[in-house]
């Protein structure tokens, strides 16, 4: 299949360079163009434009930031922007995790040109990518979610279809999402507790993790957490709080209170405003721990 593929960032890259190694051809296009030198090397084509990537596409692929990005690569009125570039009859899918207004707009948009759209936001962090074990969540019309099994089974090890509106998906993006961030700020709050009670938190950590969760999520992020290994980020802590937002929107949209995540927006917001936006979101756990009075390792008593 000719893919069209915007967004080579710490997701985009191994995907794109997974769905190559399936034998799908490709035409990339990212803002910093040095980072499809490597995809260049194995047979890609820089795209000069959205637009000049997604002329000739069977299906067009977004794996950007956010909406802001999305909307300048889709949207952009100088002739350049994908969206009128893309033939009637393709597909647009986006992987970007966004806000559930603009995937119903971008739905209406593509469906007023006769072309598809699938939301399919992806779960998993950079190695899940590279090992392609994403899980992919996708919704959208049927037709085109069947067009679209074979670049979903390239880059994932599984494949959810919620529903034939796109914005579903991202629902359940940022629902889940949300969930993480919960996970990061329990064990954030917890880990605190038992460094300054004087007990070590990775054998905290075993002990739960055997008796309470048994959750690979769990152990994944809490050995991060314990080991307060932020750097480099898989996801940033700036990401985290514009997830948490978009969730906060998507549940005003429909009557949903949503307390908890109004806490994880007030304490991802802190963290970015002490200058910890760059690190990875569970990063936010070495804020708890400042507030605690915990120093790097420190498990003291006061």
């Amino acid at each position: 299949m000719k893919i069209g593929f915007i967004g080579l960032g710490a997701m985009g890259l191994p995907i794109a360079r997974a769905l190559m190694g399936a034998g799908h051809t490709l035409a990339v296009y990212n803002r910093t163009a040095g980072r499809a030198d490597e995809l260049l090397g194995q047979g890609a084509r820089r795209g000069e434009s959205p637009a000049d990537v997604a002329g000739d596409a069977d299906a067009l692929i977004t794996m950007l930031a956010d909406d802001r990005a999305v909307e300048d690569v889709m949207l952009r009125d100088d002739g350049e922007g994908a969206l009128d570039a893309l033939p009637a009859g393709r597909m647009h899918i986006s992987m970007s995790t966004i806000g559930v207004g603009l995937a119903a707009r971008l739905a209406e948009l593509h469906a007023a040109r006769g072309q598809g759209y699938i939301s399919a936001p992806v779960f998993g962090r950079p190695i899940a990518a590279e090992q392609r074990k994403l899980w992919v969540i996708a919704a959208g019309p049927p037709e085109h979610i069947q067009r679209a099994r074979p670049l979903f089974d390239a880059i994932g090890q599984g494949t959810r279809v919620v529903g034939k509106d796109p914005p579903m998906a991202n629902v359940i993006k940022l629902a889940g999402n949300f969930t993480i961030a919960a996970m990061i700020e329990t064990l954030g709050e917890a880990f605190a507790l038992v460094r300054r009670s004087g007990i070590d938190a990775a054998g905290f950590l075993e002990i739960i993790n055997t008796a309470l969760f048994a959750s690979p999520l769990y152990g994944n992020y809490g050995t991060i957490i314990a080991e307060e290994r932020f750097e480099p980020a898989a996801f940033k802590l700036r990401l985290g709080l514009k997830d948490i937002r978009l969730a906060l929107a998507a549940a005003d949209a429909v009557s949903v209170p949503m307390p908890l995540a109004s806490l994880l927006h007030d304490n991802l917001l802190a963290a970015v405003g002490r200058g910890r936006g760059e690190i990875d979101w569970s990063g936010l756990a070495q804020m708890l721990a400042e507030n605690a009075g915990l120093g790097a390792h420190d498990s003291d008593h006061a």
